[in-house]
């Protein structure tokens, strides 16, 4: 099993839309990226601490490749807007891939060459392509949030 780190707005939307992609094992929420030890959801939603909310994604690369899930993950938010998801604001939401090898960085750099050269989207890509850190997994409320209430599935963008 291989893990990839991604932060594409609230993490709700992004968690089922990874659930959804055969070969994904798990996926958990979470926030990745900043200072402090231990976050909460509250601490992070004062743009103070500098996570990202996140979805680790546990996947099996023999059913699922990491250039599949980097395609499902452009598919799945607006990689051009800088902070903000739809109404969600705040550099929480910002579009982020978080490698986990050198592997998975170089197929993150290549494929956000793809996606910007492509003219795919309007504007320029604002992802940031950034080692991983410390995963914090969410509060227990915030995993399973939308199959907890009926959504089990979600087109983010």
């Amino acid at each position: 099993m291989e893990k990839a780190t991604f932060g594409a707005g609230c993490f709700w939307g992004v968690e089922v839309t990874f659930r959804n992609v055969e070969g994904v094992v798990d996926a958990a929420v979470g926030y990745l990226g900043g200072s402090t030890e231990n976050p909460t959801y509250e601490d992070v939603c004062t743009q103070t601490t500098g996570h990202a909310e996140v979805v680790e994604v546990e996947f099996d690369p023999d059913k699922v490749s990491y250039d599949k899930l980097l395609d499902v993950f452009w598919d799945c938010h607006d990689p051009t807007t800088l902070n903000r998801q739809g109404p969600d604001v705040g550099t929480q939401y910002r579009s982020a891939i978080f490698f986990h090898s050198p592997e998975q960085q170089a197929a993150a750099v290549a494929s956000k060459e793809r996606q910007d050269a492509s003219g795919r989207f309007p504007s320029k890509i604002v992802t940031e392509i950034t080692p991983t850190s410390t995963f914090y997994r969410a509060e227990e409320y915030h995993q399973r949030y939308l199959e907890k209430r009926g959504q089990a599935s979600c087109h983010v963008r």
